[in-house]
């Protein structure tokens, strides 16, 4: 049931099945089941939400079980058409053989009478140490298909008289659509319908996109801002600086008296950081393709959770869940936008909806995709050190003024007022993200300030600034006191988190001279349940930066495939360094001003850097992959620019940053 979306997860999760299975490898293909086929079975798939890196590290334990149970069906199938114990028989790459009298019969032979027993109650999963298929470095399942082009992803479908949709949406977030003239588009050539889509959004149906977006664009629509158009990033920033002072905050994680080991600490280091909004800039613009009947509704999608996005169609064509389905599709780039909200899913029933019988695909143009994205929420972070007359950390306080996720996508998961996810990386313990460090004097606590531009999940989310907060301001703090930043952090770090960070200094030579003008920069997280370390070679020439090389290392508890984890990692440093080099949102007139890719840049292959991975699984536990190392690319580099320059990078993107040396 999880979405593929370039992370692998497919061929991981086949990978752990075949396993237990003991199948044939070169013979295994995959499928998405349907979340109403899903839901029509008791969930027998388990849940479709494909974000926060959980989908093998949340699955492994059910499809492993699924490919052991089916093992022992089959098996005893076997068995019982040879009369013999089960125990005498075994199976190997889909073949099952009576020890004893050498017989043997292939899976497919024995799948009918398998079908029909009672499914074991007591399932023993292999140890990793005997593991053959998971674990290995194989070649991922869905590259072939992609490289000739027959993969279908959502934009790609096609369905017998199928119509196309155009929409937009008000510029302004909390705004509604006033008044139309669909007149204008009505005499357009191939147009067939005008939608109004809730209460903020019109749509045009043509026999094909472009002439619906030509007509769209023809359509006169005057729109009802609100008292939203007055807000910009200025009076955005201003809002979230007065929570920095608040006497209201939520406490996350707490230590011992923190305001005292400031009172009387030898000396107090402070420093005020910010981080921007982002947007997903997925290359596959939000679209969704659906088919309404008075008594049915089925939906093609790329999603990232096919059971919400099914829910999201249910409600938007007002039936009942079993008179629904959605077809999941292979995903042209998620990184959390597909998962929630499901705004593009409802928006294609309600068009659908107007024309039943006839499928409707409706497909975002680029500028309304990144005008319309739920964002990585904006934030800013006051930190204040305290070290005593040893320059032995003995305090800190983390006060974070910044934007809830849920309390836009999902206010039901709020606790008391608290969004838990917001100290994601800073949490007192559990196995989801923690903070690392060992301070006898903690306060990590969050002010709430919800700006009217919605949030959402992007890879990474909140331990990307979390870890950019901490990592740079622990790294001022080691220079404050005229120590190593290795060192530094070493002397607080918690066993697994050290780790990692000295395995990846390690592999980058940290500790010996880096090249002529080659300046080194260190970082670490826990996050998605896993720990990982960058260590950043950069050089600044003539106020110009430049990132030679990053070392990643990685310790997820297991390895299910080395090589996509390397490949993770390597997609990691790009998202996380294309972000830090030039990813920002700005508001003007309640609007967010990037529009497309001339607006918002990303990184080019020029500015690659050389990327080598550790991969480093301990095998105590099942963490993520696809994004905890994003949250450490951006202060590995920063603290590797501040060795480079003296100058110390508290706000983000850096492209209009002067990095001329100090």
């Amino acid at each position: 049931m999880r979405s593929e979306m370039g992370q692998g997860s497919l061929t991981g999760l086949a990978q752990l099945v075949a396993e237990e299975l003991d199948c044939d490898w070169s013979r295994v293909t995959t499928e998405f089941p349907t979340p109403g086929e899903n839901l029509a079975r008791n969930r027998v798939w388990g849940e479709s939400n494909t974000t926060g890196s959980r989908a093998i590290r949340e699955s492994h334990e059910y499809v492993r079980k699924a490919g052991a149970t089916a093992r022992m069906m089959l098996i005893q199938a076997a068995a019982n058409a040879w009369n013999v114990p089960a125990s005498e028989c075994s199976a190997t790459n889909g073949v099952i053989t009576h020890q004893s009298s050498g017989r043997s019969v292939s899976y497919g032979k024995v799948a009918d009478a398998a079908a029909k027993l009672t499914p074991p109650s007591d399932v023993v999963l292999k140890s990793t140490k005997d593991w053959k298929i998971a674990g290995k470095p194989l070649k991922r399942l869905d590259t072939p298909e992609k490289i000739v082009g027959e993969t279908k992803y959502g934009i790609d479908i096609r369905l017998p008289g199928m119509l196309y949709a155009a929409i937009s949406a008000c510029p302004v977030f909390g705004g509604t659509l006033k008044i139309y003239d669909e007149a204008k588009a009505r005499g357009m050539p191939g147009v067939k319908h005008v939608v109004r889509v809730g209460d903020d959004a019109v749509a045009v149906v043509a026999d094909s996109w472009w002439r619906a977006k030509t007509a769209l664009e023809a359509v006169p629509v005057v729109w009802d801002e609100g008292t939203n158009a007055k807000v910009s990033s200025a009076t955005i920033a201003d809002f979230l600086k007065e929570g920095l002072d608040s006497d209201q905050a939520i406490v996350g994680n707490q230590v011992g008296d923190v305001q005292t080991a400031l009172a009387g600490a030898a000396k107090v280091v402070e420093a005020l950081y910010a981080f921007p909004y982002r947007i997903h800039a997925t290359m596959e613009p939000m679209n969704a393709t659906a088919l309404f009947m008075s008594d049915r509704c089925e939906v093609w999608a790329p999603t990232q959770n096919a059971e919400d996005s099914l829910k999201a169609a249910a409600q938007a064509a007002g039936l009942p869940l079993e008179k629904c389905d959605l077809h999941k599709t292979f995903v042209g780039g998620g990184f959390g936008r597909r998962g929630a909200p499901t705004d593009y899913v409802r928006q294609a029933v309600t068009v659908a909806k107007a024309m039943p019988g006839t499928p409707i695909k409706l497909l975002w143009s680029r500028e309304e995709d990144t005008t319309h994205d739920s964002y990585h929420p904006i934030s800013q972070c006051r930190m204040r050190a305290a070290l005593d007359a040893d320059n032995k950390l003995i305090g800190l306080h983390v006060r974070i003024a910044g934007q809830s996720i849920l309390a836009t996508v999902n206010p039901a998961r709020m606790q008391n007022g608290k969004d838990p996810l917001a100290f994601q990386s800073l949490n007192p313990g559990g196995a989801e993200g923690a903070f690392g460090y060992n301070v006898p004097n903690l306060l990590i606590d969050h002010a709430m300030r919800n700006p009217h531009v919605p949030a959402g999940f992007w890879r990474g989310v909140n331990s990307n600034q979390n870890a950019f907060y901490i990592e740079c301001f622990i790294d001022e703090v080691a220079h404050a006191v005229g120590d190593d930043p290795l060192a530094f952090r070493l002397k607080y770090l918690k066993p697994k988190y050290a780790a990692v960070l000295k395995a990846a200094a390690e592999k980058a030579g940290y500790g010996t001279p880096a090249p002529q003008g080659i300046y080194r920069g260190i970082a670490q997280v826990m996050a998605n349940g896993s720990y990982v370390a960058a260590c950043a070679e950069v050089s600044v020439d003539k106020g110009q930066v430049k990132v030679h090389r990053v070392v990643g290392a990685t310790n997820c508890g297991h390895a299910v495939n080395p090589e996509q984890i390397a490949r993770q990692v390597e997609g990691s440093i790009v998202y996380g360094l294309s972000s830090l080099l030039y990813g920002e949102c700005t508001v003007h007139d309640g609007r967010i001003e990037q529009t497309n890719f001339d607006t918002w840049e990303v990184m080019r292959l020029d500015a690659m850097p050389k990327v080598e991975t550790v991969v480093m699984p301990d095998g105590e536990f099942w963490g993520g992959v696809g994004e905890p190392t994003i949250s450490v690319a951006a202060p590995a580099v920063l603290n590797a620019i501040f060795a480079a320059t003296g100058k110390r990078i508290r706000t983000v993107p850096i492209k209009d940053i002067d990095l001329s040396a100090a």
